[in-house]
Formats: structure tokens, C-alpha cells, sequence
């Protein structure tokens, strides 16, 4: 057997165990890793919903390691129906064909209800478009709240699918991103670019 051959018997095996074991409630949480123009993506979920999405930059054993002390350290890679609809959903979004996701998602990691009513407000915001802090601060209802929006769009724990990217600073600068800048402006030019 080759070494490209082992390489993928060995990885359908790994996907076998992993969902069975997910199957069979011996695990809590399911990865993979899906490749994209901006790096690679760790895409973690449960049997029912998607609850992390790591940029490659954050280092995907330190998330890993994190989610086992926040859900469960009963993780293990494996391919289910959850992480092949993200995948290709995320596939569709690369490649200019998709703008806004349909995935089920789980919000245990955005810390307290204002964060998730954020998270809410991003998710409202069409492709190919922006808004400020100080404009999803409005629309919270909390016009005071700009800092508190800027930290819970810093602990999105699901970006790209939702698009904390979109939000600016006053004034139209890019402000900062859990993936970096770089990977911020890339997003907002690809979804002009094929913005319907």
C-alpha cells in the first residue's frame, strides 16, 4: 500500500470512529478542518449545531484545549452531517456563491446576553455591507454600549458565519479582528466582489 493510500485509509478510519463514537454519545464535540483562501478553518459541532469556528492563527490546539475545559474534552476529528454542511456552506462562501449561512448554532461560548443579542444583530447584516460599532450599539438598544459591542464582536466564537468582519470603526477604519487585519479586508473586498 502507498504512503497516499495509508494516509487515506487511515483518515476514513478516523471518520468512522469519530462518528460512530458521536453516534453512539461517546463524544461531545466533532472537528474538522476546512482549507479556505484565508487560512485554514477549525469547524467544531456538536451533534446538533456549530459552536466554534478557530482561524488557523489562533492556534488550533490551544482552541481545542480551551473547548475541552469550557464543554467537554470528549473531542475527536470526525466527518458527520453537521460538519458537511458547514463545509460546504464554507466552501459555497469562498467561492462567491453563498453570502449568508444556514447552520444551526449553538452560543454557549458568547458570554452573556447582551454578547449573544450582538451576535443576533451581525448575523442582520446583509452581505456586502458594513455597519459601525456605534450603529449595532443602536440597534441593541444600548447606544452607550460601543465598547461592549467591540468585546463581543472580539469573542464571536463563530466568524465568518457570523460576520462580525462587517463591523467598522466610526469613521469607516477597519478596527481590529480575532483573525487579523489582513483576513478582515480580504472578507469585506470578497463579499463586495460577489455581493448580490
Amino acid at each position: 500500500m502507498t504512503t497516499t493510500a495509508w494516509d487515506d485509509a487511515l483518515a476514513m478510519a478516523d471518520d468512522a470512529f469519530g462518528s460512530a463514537a458521536l453516534d453512539e454519545n461517546l463524544v461531545d464535540l466533532a472537528t474538522t478542518t476546512v482549507a479556505s483562501p484565508i487560512g485554514d478553518l477549525l469547524v467544531v459541532a456538536t451533534r446538533d449545531a456549530i459552536v466554534r469556528i478557530a482561524f488557523d492563527v489562533e492556534d488550533h490546539n490551544i482552541v481545542l484545549m480551551q473547548l475541552a475545559e469550557a464543554i467537554s474534552p470528549r473531542i475527536v476529528p470526525a466527518r458527520t452531517p453537521m460538519l458537511d454542511d458547514a463545509r460546504r456552506q464554507l466552501d459555497e462562501y469562498f467561492a462567491g456563491e453563498r453570502g449568508a449561512f444556514d447552520l444551526p448554532l449553538d452560543l454557549r461560548l458568547a458570554k452573556g446576553p447582551f454578547r449573544r443579542e450582538v451576535l443576533d444583530h451581525l448575523r442582520d447584516i446583509p452581505t456586502g455591507q458594513t455597519r459601525t460599532y456605534a450603529e449595532l450599539a443602536a440597534a441593541a438598544g444600548r447606544p452607550r454600549a460601543v465598547r461592549a459591542v467591540g468585546s463581543g464582536c472580539a469573542s464571536n466564537p463563530i466568524p465568518v458565519v457570523i460576520p462580525c468582519h462587517r463591523v467598522l470603526r466610526t469613521g469607516g477604519e477597519l478596527g481590529g479582528y480575532l483573525g487579523g487585519v489582513t483576513r478582515k479586508r480580504w472578507l469585506l473586498d470578497h463579499e463586495h466582489g460577489h455581493a448580490a
